[in-house]
């Protein structure tokens, strides 16, 4: 698996069956997703898409004057963001390295990019036909309220196209509902006594018990 430097050989890819419950798509704020040096601009939101569309190449997204694409996106609240999901663009139109900016809502072009220290830097896989995911495993991804993704560097240099971009991880919605259901309700007073027997005889025994 990749680590926090990105190492493409670290990747994985992978192709999943039926639904994806930690897809965070449900999360993302769509309506204000956007990109910079978009043939068509609106593209950057159609490419953004769910998970059972995440092999249609009928939409995509291609940079315009070369082959540097930025796409900022936001989530209607903070996540966890474990992973990014990618279908790229084949042959000369993949591109090669993906820079990965947590919270920087105020990227506005590409040469503040440049001068802006990504949280992840990525090598990405070439030849990959299949959705492939880069896990992110850095802490700086835990409290997440828009990311920006800088893909660059295309094989044949002069642009790219992006097919399908997701993401995995869980919601504050999501965390909280899981520390609920492991809550154990307050015992009553028959409970109670034979919690505190049990408790007694630990004392008495000394010895160490599971927690």
């Amino acid at each position: 698996m990749a680590d926090a430097t990105g190492n493409s050989h670290n990747s994985i890819s992978s192709e999943l069956a039926g639904s994806d419950l930690s897809n965070l798509y449900g999360s993302i704020d769509r309506i204000n997703v956007h990109g910079l040096n978009l043939t068509v601009p609106e593209d950057a939101q159609a490419v953004i898409k769910p998970w059972d569309e995440r092999e249609d190449t009928s939409k995509s997204a291609e940079s315009g004057v070369d082959d540097q694409v930025i796409i900022h996106v936001p989530f209607t609240q903070n996540v966890r963001v474990k992973s990014v999901l990618l279908k790229l663009g084949r042959g000369e139109e993949t591109p090669r390295r993906l820079r990965i900016y947590a919270n920087h809502t105020n990227i506005v072009d590409f040469n503040e990019a440049e001068e802006v220290t990504p949280q992840l830097n990525i090598n990405l896989l070439e030849g990959e036909v299949a959705v492939t995911e880069y896990p992110m495993r850095s802490a700086v991804f835990a409290n997440i309220h828009s990311l920006s993704l800088f893909f660059c560097d295309s094989v044949g240099g002069n642009s790219l196209r992006i097919f399908y971009i997701g993401f995995r991880g869980d919601s504050r919605n999501q965390r909280k509902d899981a520390t609920q259901k492991l809550e154990i309700p307050a015992a009553n007073a028959a409970d109670a006594s034979l919690v505190d027997r049990v408790s007694e005889r630990s004392r008495g025994s000394q010895q160490p018990t599971a927690r």
